[in-house]
């Protein structure tokens, strides 16, 4: 069973997620660390933990999930694995960046596209790809059964769902990606989203203002 570790980084905030497993193998999900301190304090985390970075996964490509992908392929030589649609935002993102006043070198490794229905693989442990579009187009969840949790992006926040005003981004798809991938999951199931504190699907489902059963 995998387990969690949370950084808050960058201006924007947002949530970046170590899953790591017994044998201290680990994936970097949305590395956002934008300052060097930031780099610093995921890279001791890592140290000090003794664990083996051996997977990058992007849930999606907006700027403040991607900053740190550079610095996590030149440290660990690590490729980054995102769904085939974000490609163009991944591309757009040093762009973004100018424009929200944050710049920045974007990751130029190969990429691995991953696909829904399938599971990413660590050590003995996987993690169930969900497709979670609407937010951006290519936007996926991460869930691993065993441990009750998913890694929603920006598709589902605490009280809130992800902005659908940016480019490739659907007020629709989203509410149908949350209503058909993740409000299937059990309602124990812990949500850690990009941005926030943790929730639960069983309190998303009930109260959440924008998805609810109570709209």
């Amino acid at each position: 069973m995998l387990s969690v570790k949370a950084f808050t980084f960058n201006p924007i905030e947002e949530n970046t997620y170590i899953l790591y497993n017994d044998q201290k193998e680990c994936c970097i999900i949305d590395p956002g660390c934008y300052f060097k301190e930031e780099n610093a304090e995921l890279k001791n985390y890592i140290e000090n933990s003794g664990l083996k970075p051996v997977l990058l996964l992007n849930t999606h490509s907006h700027l403040d999930h991607i900053f740190g992908n550079k610095f996590i392929y030149d440290t660990w030589g690590l490729l980054l694995h995102i769904h085939q649609n974000e490609k163009k935002v991944l591309d757009f993102g040093p762009t973004s960046g100018l424009m929200y006043n944050l710049p920045f070198e974007n990751y130029n490794g190969e990429l691995k596209f991953i696909k829904p229905g399938e599971n990413i693989r660590l050590g003995k442990d996987e993690l169930d790809i969900r497709f979670t579009p609407g937010h951006s187009p290519g936007s996926v969840s991460f869930y691993h059964k065993p441990g009750g949790f998913v890694i929603s992006g920006d598709a589902l926040f605490n009280g809130s769902i992800g902005r659908t005003d940016l480019p490739g981004g659907d007020f629709d798809t989203l509410v149908n990606s949350i209503r058909e991938q993740l409000f299937v999951l059990p309602a124990e199931t812990i949500v850690y989203s990009g941005h926030g504190s943790e929730s639960t699907i069983g309190f998303e489902k009930k109260n959440n203002p924008f998805v609810g059963e109570n709209i």
